[in-house]
């Protein structure tokens, strides 16, 4: 890595950490109630929603999120089956097929935006629009509330409630991602992303056509909540989604800026801020070295990069869009070096919880912290507690269903894959390089990031059925038991921290959580990692 690699890295990683207290405590606000406007109001009374301040047990509040998950997927497969009769298609585009539809629907429902599809060829401005860009706010907005009501619990006494899920939603999509979007889509215009509604254009004397759209205001959400998903096939390494260095640094920043900004957050929430910074640390410590890693072995591949953008910033996007439940691109992962690909592709099954996705990557790392002051525990034979909270057989339970669904999708997805005709049938490469392409994908859908090695045709019913099973599995099954822990410890009372207690602030516990995160990433990937990425770079 050359000196102006290094300059432009440390400068994202520095405008990334000083934007982390004033938005985190700006989000810490709005979750405590000190902001109301009419709009929130409006909307409660569009929703029919009569009590919007009244206290929901967790049973009630999962029950709200995975209704107004389901709605949305709904919504989303409808309009997909159904866009060549709807509006704003000057192109004519065709209903999409049932089983693309389906994975689609649930790859914007669970926040992963997995994309089979060619957005310019495939998909209408309607559905752009009003079933993508709309489900990108509502799916990050889910994320972002199942956060809090876990935060709420860690500082409840004998509460059965963890809060009202209409409202952490709502005041997510108002107060924090639309206002957001709409200063990142005005900056995005201002370098030249398109925003319209034109048909497309047919260049004079010439077989190209160009591509039109409402791109900036999609790519601002798909950035900023974590969402992925391109609105053209080649994401934002495509000119008219990121046309220069400058709209290429604020969009790659708008990846991490949320999840990073939670992590102060959390610790506003729970009372103690330096809760939120040894969070945020413990991810550093695994996405700094990682991001190394795929800079260094990215040095001198000029293949599947934008020459505008450059090797750092392109692998450093790698490394963000992967660390992030995110999943868009300016670059194609497929043409990095065995060990550059190796680097996204270790950070995504590391579970999604370095940064992660807004608000669920937060909550899986406070799963993995629960897990470590169990190990703690363990170690000097007491009863582990986390911030005045006794970690017991349940909250164990529920946190090793949240850390293993992901790899049991991952690792079952991809064997699957990998013996049946269909599953290999879109297979550009043979070998360890194609069995790396397959993992890929299932580690993508089966962590919520929605990233692909582009070599891999992955649009046939057995891929986006079992893609689909994995995105709903990797969501839901995380979750769910992180909302019945919340439930479990706003039950309990708070227990005042003794000689025997193990401080969660300190460096000792940042590099315990740190390598409770590693250590299991290893267990579960190594093997497989040894087929793929490994063995082709020892060829």
């Amino acid at each position: 890595m050359n000196s102006n690699e290094l300059v432009q890295v440390v400068l994202y990683l520095a405008v990334l950490l000083a934007l982390v207290k004033p938005l985190g405590a700006y989000m810490a606000q709005v979750y405590n109630g000190r902001w109301e406007i009419g709009l929130e109001r409006w909307i409660y009374r569009l929703g029919g929603i009569t009590q919007p301040g009244a206290p929901m047990t967790w049973t009630s509040y999962s029950g709200a999120f995975l209704a107004s998950n389901l709605v949305g997927l709904v919504l989303v497969y409808a309009m997909l089956r159904v866009q060549h009769v709807l509006p704003w298609n000057p192109e004519g585009m065709g209903a999409v097929a049932p089983h693309t539809a389906f994975n689609i629907a649930v790859s914007f429902a669970s926040n992963t935006n997995w994309q089979n599809y060619g957005g310019e060829a495939a998909l209408s401005y309607f559905t752009q629009m009003l079933a993508l860009t709309v489900q990108n706010f509502l799916s990050a907005a889910s994320g972002m509330a199942l956060l809090v009501a876990l935060a709420r619990s860690l500082t409840s006494r004998n509460a059965r409630e963890i809060g009202n899920y209409w409202v952490d939603f709502v005041r997510s999509i108002v107060y924090i991602l639309l206002p957001l979007s709409v200063l990142l889509a005005a900056m995005l215009v201002s370098q030249g992303v398109i925003q319209n509604l034109d048909s497309y254009v047919k260049v004079a004397d010439s077989k190209q056509v160009l591509p039109m759209g409402p791109a900036a205001s999609q790519v601002a959400i798909k950035q900023l909540g974590t969402n992925g998903g391109g609105f053209f096939n080649t994401n934002s390494a495509h000119p008219f989604e990121n046309p220069t260095p400058f709209s290429n640094f604020v969009e790659c920043l708008a990846i991490l800026l949320i999840p990073a900004a939670l992590c102060y957050t959390f610790g506003c929430l729970v009372n103690d801020k330096r809760q939120g910074w040894a969070l945020l640390a413990a991810m550093l410590i695994l996405f700094v070295p990682l991001l190394m890693v795929g800079i260094s072995a990215e040095q001198g591949n000029w293949e599947g990069k934008e020459v505008r953008f450059g090797i750092a910033n392109s692998a450093l996007w790698a490394a963000a869009t992967t660390a992030a439940s995110n999943g868009s691109v300016n670059a194609m992962h497929d043409s990095f070096t065995a060990i550059g690909g190796l680097a996204p592709l270790f950070l995504m099954q590391l579970g999604e919880v370095v940064f992660g996705g807004v608000g669920s990557g937060l909550y899986g790392m406070v799963v993995f912290a629960i897990i470590a002051v169990f190990l703690a525990g363990l170690m000097v034979g007491r009863t582990p507690e986390y911030l005045g909270k006794k970690i017991e057989a349940f909250e164990m339970k529920m946190a090793s269903i949240a850390i293993l669904a992901p790899p049991l999708c991952v690792l079952a997805g991809t064997a699957i894959a990998v013996v049946t005709p269909m599953g290999v049938s879109g297979l550009a490469n043979r070998g360890a390089h194609g069995f790396s392409e397959i993992l890929y994908a299932f580690s993508s859908m089966g962590n919520n990031n929605g990233s692909a090695f582009a070599g891999y045709g992955a649009d046939n019913p057995l891929v986006n059925f079992m893609g689909g099973i994995a995105m709903l599995v990797a969501r839901y099954w995380v979750a769910l038991p992180v909302l019945a822990m919340a439930g479990s410890l706003a039950a309990k009372k708070t227990v005042p921290a003794g000689p025997g207690t193990l401080p969660t602030h300190t460096p000792l516990f940042v590099i315990l959580l740190a390598g409770a995160v590693l250590i299991v990433g290893a267990l579960a990937f190594i093997p497989a990692l040894a087929l793929g990425p490994i063995a082709e770079a020892l060829k």
